[in-house]
């Protein structure tokens, strides 16, 4: 049997497939995985400090702050960053991929992971611009309403902040795609 001839057609049809991508050795994925641990553990710990110095200065302002709505502005902000690091915590902490699993496994590990990941930027919007907002447009809200003569400066500033809520939005957004596409690039190369 090994010296019969394959037919043509079914040789075309072999030939033809379409090529797999290279296949990824579990050093490489491993390597991938400790870098993404380290990528997230170091975004979240700059999230965690930069948390800190909010909730301290936003304490400050809720305990001095002449106006009442500024002071509820400072509490509401001091609340929306505390459920922020939770829900990093929570959803977004790095994990370690364990040393005794194979090749496929690990595989799915960092997959799992990279999806983790992208969800948690596709989502910011709900989980750490949105908890933020209503303390923000009480701070602005409150020396508008005190000085309704500084408003349009007041409107441009709370304007800017928008604007910059919109940018880290479309940060994210970007680089969830790039996430996606290293997901793409995983499922090539399997």
């Amino acid at each position: 049997m090994s010296n019969e001839r394959v037919p043509d057609h079914l040789q075309r049809l072999w030939q033809d497939q379409p090529a797999r991508g290279r296949v990824m050795s579990i050093d490489e994925l491993r390597y991938r995985s400790r870098r993404l641990t380290r990528i997230v553990s170091r975004r979240n710990l700059r999230e965690y400090v930069a948390g800190a110095m909010v909730v301290v200065a936003c304490g400050y302002l809720a305990w001095t702050a002449p106006l009442p709505l500024v002071r509820a502005g400072a509490v509401l902000s001091i609340a929306g960053v505390i459920f922020i690091v939770y829900y990093l915590h929570r959803h977004g902490a790095a994990r370690t991929m364990p040393e005794e699993m194979a090749l496929t496994t690990c595989l799915q590990f960092h997959r799992g992971e990279l999806e983790r990941q992208r969800d948690l930027l596709r989502g910011v919007w709900k989980w750490y611009l949105a908890p933020l907002l209503p303390g923000l447009i009480l701070f602005y809200l409150g020396p508008i309403l005190a000085h309704p003569e500084r408003a349009p400066r007041g409107l441009w500033l709370l304007a800017l902040s928008l604007a910059f809520f919109v940018l880290i939005g479309e940060l994210n957004r970007y680089a969830a795609k790039r996430l996606q596409a290293r997901i793409d690039a995983l499922e090539r190369d399997e």
